[in-house]
């Protein structure tokens, strides 16, 4: 994926090139961050806030196709604020609406500045993988104890990396996954054996963490990533090769699992984390019990009951995106919420096969949208920094589709 040619926007002046190549650098930096959250408020938050700031004072542009993703984000928003007007005592409230409110700006700059310069995907990928090798490498040796002190990078004999939840750092793994994977498959096989070290190294930071949720996310993705790989190339050669690629693949994820059982304490907690349904999911007042009692209560809330107010009343929190948008963001955030993710899926399904320049970075990005849109019913997926990046991405690429569209139509017009 790293061979492809990307177009640069229109670049009239030195001073611009200069300006637009310091912005790239610093949103590298940006997202590089974003795999290290150890601790509230993290790095990442501190510095793409400035950058916001900074972009937005030096002319942070938000083009029509941008629009809709800032507007139902601003009104998601809207209903967590309004929701801080029922609580009895507001306490963390505004903070946590604080965060929601940097996240869903993040996203929309990450539209932005993909629709404004698209050769920023691949700086943006390459990033989020250097970040994924660290925190999953940190997450490896804190499984395995492998220097003292390093248990900080695990929770529960489960590993996190340099994040707060194994929760987290699982599904953040996944799009520099597909990422390498896609370069494995469609790239030069010279550089294949890095590519399959990566793959290998961040599989087995995400088995480590022993999160359903983050496995059953990883499958589908790598398997919907092949699958629409083969649907969009169309020699018989191409596909054979990745055919041929993917089960040899699979094949070493098998081996590079079984060697893993072989550890007592790995077998041990696998064979527990493998059962459907845990003691916290269907016992009294378990994780699916309280969706549906959650989900009663929110009918009569229509401004919602607060953050973080739900876990004062149930033993545990929502863990469920949909519920969550429910409780904190109110009927109208819900709503807003719900727009905002079948506009991005149905939008980016009809792009998703078009022979564009960003159609790789699309692709891999639409379908961890999916996936995460999927695992959201039994996990809450609100301030998942990255997943608002993968929503940026998406919805700067329908910008990119939307402007190649417009530009191609008076060409295709008789003259």
């Amino acid at each position: 994926m790293s061979d492809m040619a990307l177009p640069h926007a229109p670049v009239f002046r030195p001073q611009l090139a200069a300006v637009g190549v310091a912005g790239s650098a610093l949103v590298t930096v940006g997202v590089f961050l974003s795999g290290f959250v150890i601790s509230e408020p993290a790095p990442y938050e501190v510095f793409m806030a400035a950058l916001i700031g900074l972009w937005a004072i030096v002319g942070l542009r938000i083009s029509r196709g941008v629009a809709p993703l800032l507007i139902l984000l601003l009104l998601f928003n809207l209903g967590g604020m309004l929701s801080l007007t029922v609580m009895d005592d507001i306490a963390d409230g505004p903070m946590y609406i604080a965060v929601s409110t940097f996240l869903a700006l993040s996203c929309v700059f990450f539209a932005a500045i993909v629709e404004a310069r698209p050769a920023r995907l691949d700086l943006i990928f390459r990033a989020w993988v250097a970040s994924a090798l660290i925190t999953s490498i940190l997450g490896i040796l804190g499984y395995f104890h492998a220097f003292p002190g390093s248990e900080v990078f695990t929770l529960y004999d489960r590993a996190k990396g340099a994040f707060q939840d194994p929760n987290v750092f699982g599904p953040f793994l996944v799009a520099p996954s597909l990422y390498l994977v896609h370069g494995l498959l469609a790239g030069r096989l010279a550089g294949a054996p890095l590519k399959v070290a990566g793959v290998l190294i961040l599989a087995l930071g995400l088995f480590l963490s022993f999160s359903r949720a983050a496995w059953a996310l990883y499958l589908f993705s790598v398997m919907a990533l092949v699958f629409v790989m083969l649907l969009k190339e169309r020699t018989g050669a191409f596909r054979l090769k990745i055919l041929v690629l993917s089960l040899l693949a699979a094949v070493i994820l098998v081996l590079a699992l079984v060697v893993a059982l072989q550890s007592d304490k790995v077998s041990d907690l696998f064979s527990n984390r493998t059962q459907l349904v845990q003691e916290y999911d269907g016992g009294h007042l378990g994780r699916f019990e309280r969706h549906r009692i959650g989900f009663l209560m929110a009918m009569e809330k229509p401004l919602g009951i607060g953050p973080m107010v739900f876990s004062t009343i149930f033993p545990e929190d929502e863990h469920n995106i949909w519920l969550k948008s429910l409780t904190t963001y109110g009927w109208l955030g819900f709503s807003c919420y719900f727009a905002l993710i079948v506009w991005t899926l149905c939008a980016g399904f009809k792009a998703l096969l078009r022979n564009r320049p960003w159609q790789p970075y699309l692709m891999i990005a639409y379908i961890c949208v999916a996936g995460h849109t999927a695992i959201g019913f039994v996990i809450d997926t609100d301030h998942w920094r990255h997943a608002y990046l993968q929503i940026g991405i998406v919805w700067g690429c329908l910008a990119l589709e939307r402007r190649y569209n417009r530009q191609a139509a008076p060409a295709a017009s008789p003259s």
